[in-house]
């Protein structure tokens, strides 16, 4: 094994001639979705691209061949390109792009700075689209590849308190039914993947950003409530992060993936309220949020 000297983890043999897929996925902190899902491909014999805005953040995976680790920043076009550039000239392909960076944002929409919307939207949709933008090109030439982005099952049934960051997930996913249908000429396929309430490292960030949002002055009385929005997906019942990786990683791996794959829990209740009117909806989620 060899350190490339920007730093990054290079495998001992790159797979020039192999069949084995090259995955790069965005987001692969320790303890999130992403970096679960890291591991579940390379247990399924993939060569895994796994990307963070810090190599510090997947330290754990360093000295693992199976993994070639970059620094990535999906806000930034310049570090989205560099690292495309790097995974084309290692492995010479781009099999299967999973757009799984996000960022949670928490608070009432009639309050929370417009600032942090935009950068909540630039991360969760603008990002993926950068990584399609830089990724699609390459696969196209080929006319082959999937590309998998992960949505949320909030965005089915929107509640109150983490409007921008279900707005972000609606936006992806229609963005995403758009994708299908236009890359499929390219040869490409597209899936969007639906968590549930997933164990992962999100609620520590989401708290982390409610930390630095200012003091409300109209939801005051709801403050209470509109903090515990920040860890409510990660109860005593969440599904481990393992397990939604290893389903996920499988849908996509497969011949002709499904268009749509949910799992996880609250994953049939979302679907459930989605189909709902909307007033009988509205009824149950009050209740559920104490408004």
């Amino acid at each position: 094994m060899k350190e490339h000297k920007q730093g990054l983890i290079t495998p001992s043999s790159p797979s020039a001639g192999g069949e084995k897929p090259v995955v790069l996925i965005t987001g692969c902190s320790e303890g999130g979705i992403g970096h679960a899902m890291a591991r579940a491909f390379a247990a399924r014999d993939c060569h895994v691209v796994a990307t963070s805005r810090s190599l510090s953040s997947m330290s754990d995976l360093k000295n693992d061949r199976r993994f070639f680790l970059q620094e990535l920043d999906v806000l930034s076009d310049s570090s989205v390109g560099g690292a495309v550039s790097n995974v084309l000239g290692h492995f010479g392909r781009i099999d299967v792009l999973v757009n799984n960076a996000g960022v949670q944002c928490i608070g009432p929409l009639a309050e929370v700075p417009v600032s942090s919307m935009q950068q909540t939207f630039d991360t969760n949709v603008f990002g993926a689209i950068r990584m399609i933008q830089a990724v699609v090109p390459h696969m196209a030439s080929r006319r082959k590849g999937k590309v998998a982005n992960i949505g949320s099952v909030t965005a089915q049934a929107p509640g109150p308190w983490a409007g921008v960051y279900t707005g972000t997930k609606a936006a992806l996913h229609s963005f995403t039914d758009t994708l299908r249908l236009e890359l499929r000429p390219l040869g490409i396929e597209v899936i969007n993947i639906v968590p549930g309430g997933i164990k992962s490292n999100i609620a520590n960030s989401a708290v982390a950003s409610y930390n630095r949002m200012p003091e409300w002055k109209l939801y005051k009385p709801y403050e209470a409530v509109i903090r515990a929005r920040a860890s409510m997906s990660q109860g005593m019942k969440s599904t481990p992060t393992d397990e939604f990786a290893k389903e996920a990683v499988a849908r996509i791996l497969q011949n002709n993936p499904p268009a749509w794959f949910t799992y996880g829990r609250y994953s049939t209740i979302f679907r459930i309220l989605n189909h709902m009117p909307l007033f009988v909806r509205d009824f149950i989620v009050r209740k559920a949020m104490k408004l």
